[in-house]
């Protein structure tokens, strides 16, 4: 049983890595900490909420950063970077308003109680969306790098960006968020990029079989998939990326990560172009020590075995 916190920009994608959370026999989801990103920090709670409500899941929900670590705002406001595709990301997801409430405090003062507890040495940090909170909570209390036992983290892109030419959408949205955290000296960080998630599209077969087992998490999946492939620019006809909940398989499944390297890894935080832009240094003669492993392919199978896992009963 690994346990595991998931802090989350709560779109289509972060849903399916929170259900998969909740539903996977080997996975104990501790809390949910929100942050904005996708949509808003209201949305991002709110749809954080319907999800568990929807699974009948005793998770607690704290909201985190409604804005990002320095700057006043996305690069690119959200109403402007999504006027061309707004039906791709939609406000709230299409489950249910929830009953529950969110936690009392805020994320970033859970995870440094969380964290600076005696019992937490087993808690991963799963971060699926802008790292606002694990930023803003290291710069709090800078003992949490050594506290924190293992961060994987959706971001990045060593092949090419997905909102602009260099930077995937976590990492562009709060740069210097990301700048910080990997260099905070985390002693366990796992990044899995667009590369890795770019390799493992799910299918319209896959969409089937999950809603062929008949169970509400089974038919959730299969329909925020469906949704992502009918509008994400990313999709093929018959296929989309969906990034988020491969960070979770790869805690239940490491072999579901089928190529990862260990390199010195940062984030540009001031580009004019270049602005989220992962840079990993592959040079094998490079001085610096590797500080960040970072995934590169991933199996399509063994990540759809896991999501089947998670949602069969």
């Amino acid at each position: 049983m690994t346990r595991l916190i998931l802090d989350c920009d709560t779109g289509t994608d972060d849903a399916i890595a929170m259900i998969a959370a909740v539903g996977h026999p080997q996975l104990e989801l501790v809390a949910v900490t929100t942050v904005n990103g996708n949509v808003s920090l209201e949305h991002t709670t709110d749809n954080s909420l319907r999800v568990l409500d929807l699974l009948g899941a005793s998770v607690p929900v704290y909201p985190g950063a409604d804005r990002p670590f320095v700057r006043d705002d996305m690069p690119i406001p959200r109403d402007v970077l999504n006027a061309d595709n707004p039906e791709f990301q939609v406000a709230s997801l299409p489950f249910p308003e929830p009953v529950s409430v969110p936690a009392i405090g805020s994320a970033i003062e859970f995870l440094i109680e969380t964290y600076l507890a005696a019992d937490a040495d087993d808690i991963v940090l799963v971060a699926t969306g802008p790292l606002t909170n694990i930023a803003a909570a290291l710069a709090v209390e800078p003992r949490l790098a050594s506290r924190i036992p293992r961060l994987v983290v959706m971001g990045g892109s060593v092949i090419g960006g997905n909102v602009t030419a260099s930077a995937e959408f976590n990492f562009w949205v709060d740069a210097d968020a990301a700048q910080a955290v990997l260099a905070a000296g985390i002693r366990d960080v796992m990044i899995v990029p667009l590369d890795a998630t770019h390799s493992v599209p799910l299918t319209r077969a896959d969409c089937a079989a999950l809603a062929a087992l008949g169970t509400t998490a089974g038919r959730a999946i299969s329909d925020l998939v469906l949704h992502r492939i009918e509008t994400d620019g990313e999709a093929a006809d018959d296929g989309a990326p969906v990034h988020d909940p491969l960070c979770v398989a790869a805690l239940v499944d490491p072999g579901v990560l089928t190529r990862v390297v260990n390199r010195p890894a940062t984030v540009e935080a001031a580009g004019e172009l270049t602005v989220g832009e992962l840079v990993v240094d592959m040079r094998p003669w490079t001085a610096e020590s590797p500080t960040t492993h970072i995934a590169l392919a991933a199996d399509h199978d063994r990540f759809v075995t896991f999501l089947l896992d998670a949602v069969r009963s």
